[in-house]
């Protein structure tokens, strides 16, 4: 038995002496270190994207730039290439990834997500007429509308479950389908919330009116690594109070719902 105690408190010795035996939660590296390292990958506009002056600005940028702040620590951006993403946080070349990421079963397996803190699910424009009418996609579930999407997308799955008595027009490509609903050929355009932001922003001339609240549920999130519950505690916490004090609703309004930011990417 003396000997059975004996080993069992030498075990107990070397996890405290042993350097790396006993791993800090990355929230403590990062307050040590005095900066907050993302990945990301610049070219998922309106998230993170390279403006003209080869700054990588958007979205998740400036949700970082908040968190960093309320962290009291500086914020580093490292530019990532989207296959090896997951392999660069696990093997901490960055602290998070913050880069448009769509929270699956699959990608949970290897890294840990915070509470999502956006849908981009399918999304609607509609003709400006229509706005007293039409609040959500129930409303457009009629013959008299004739709502479109790409063909082969979600976005035209989504109008046949879920708005099966529209009119459905299908197109090649998104563009097509916003130029048409310009012109009046259609009702209606579905398609994923990041693209019908820029479109309605860029197309936009007061003949339209964008849904922007998802009606299908396609979630992104913040990825860490696993065993990190501190850090992971603090991060969903961050997101209930950016959402409660009107942080996030700025910030959300800047990249969705105004052009603005158009003029620094475009050439």
């Amino acid at each position: 038995m003396k000997s059975v105690k004996l080993i069992v408190t030498l075990l107990l010795a070397l996890f405290v002496i042993l350097p790396g035996v006993a791993s800090a939660d990355t929230l403590d590296d990062i307050l040590d270190r005095g900066a907050l390292r993302v990945g990301l990958e610049p070219g998922y506009m309106p998230f993170e994207m390279t403006n003209q002056r080869g700054e990588i600005i958007g979205f998740d940028v400036d949700m970082a730039k908040r968190m960093a702040k309320a962290m009291n620590v500086k914020l580093e951006l490292v530019s990532t290439a989207w296959d090896g993403i997951i392999p660069g946080l696990i093997t901490k070349k960055y602290d998070i990834i913050m880069s448009g990421m769509t929270l699956t079963q699959e990608r949970n397996l290897k890294v840990n997500f915070a509470s999502p803190y956006i849908v981009v699910g399918q999304t609607i424009l509609i003709k400006k007429e229509y706005q007293d009418q039409v609040k959500s996609y129930k409303d457009l579930n009629d013959p008299k509308y004739k709502v479109a999407s790409k063909l082969g997308t979600t976005g035209e799955q989504a109008v046949k479950r879920m708005i099966p008595k529209a009119t459905y027009v299908s197109f090649d490509t998104e563009q097509e389908g916003v130029m048409d609903l310009i012109n009046g050929k259609v009702d209606a355009f579905v398609y994923d919330l990041p693209f019908m932001a820029i479109a309605n922003a860029q197309k936009n001339n007061g003949k339209l009116v964008f849904l922007d609240k998802p009606f299908t549920y396609e979630p992104l999130a913040w990825a860490i690594n696993r065993g990190n519950s501190d850090l992971l505690n603090w991060l969903n916490n961050f997101m209930n109070q950016i959402k409660s004090d009107g942080t996030y609703d700025k910030i959300y309004e800047k990249w969705f719902l105004s052009n603005d930011w158009l003029k620094q990417v475009q050439n």
